[in-house]
C-alpha cells in the first residue's frame, strides 16, 4: 500500500460556547491550524503517483477562500467547531474530490491533534 500526505496551514478563530463559562475554550480565541490529508492506494497511476500533489492544491484554495482568517463558528453556523469537527469536514470535502483519501488530521496547537479516519 502506498501512502502520501500533504500539509496545509491556516489561521482562524472559534469559540466553544457550550463549555462552562470558566473553560478557556469558551472564550473567543484563535489557532494556527495545521491540516494533514492522507491518501492511499495499492497501485500507482501512469505517472507513478498515488495522486499528483499539484491536484491537492484544490484543498489549499478551499482553505484559503473559506477558512483562513475567518471566525469558524460563523463559517459553519455551529457552536462546536472543534478540531474533530474540522477533521471530519475536511475529510468529507477531500473524499468527494480525491477517492484515495483515507484520513485527515487537524492540529490546533503543536502538541494536539485530532484525526478523522473512517473504520
Amino acid at each position: 500500500m502506498y501512502t502520501i500526505t500533504k500539509e496545509f496551514h491556516f489561521s482562524a478563530s472559534h469559540q466553544l460556547t457550550d463549555l462552562p463559562s470558566d473553560h478557556q475554550c469558551a472564550r473567543l480565541h484563535g489557532h494556527n491550524y495545521v491540516v494533514v490529508v492522507e491518501l492511499r492506494s495499492a497501485t500507482l497511476n501512469q505517472f507513478g503517483f498515488v495522486r499528483d500533489y499539484q491536484e491537492l492544491g484544490e484543498l489549499k484554495t478551499y482553505i484559503d477562500e473559506h477558512l483562513d482568517h475567518r471566525h469558524l463558528n460563523e463559517v459553519f453556523e455551529s457552536e462546536a467547531v472543534t478540531a474533530e469537527f474540522l477533521a471530519k469536514h475536511l475529510f468529507d470535502w477531500c473524499k468527494q474530490r480525491f477517492a484515495e483519501t483515507t484520513a485527515v488530521r487537524v492540529s490546533e496547537t503543536p502538541k494536539t491533534w485530532a484525526e478523522y479516519r473512517p473504520s
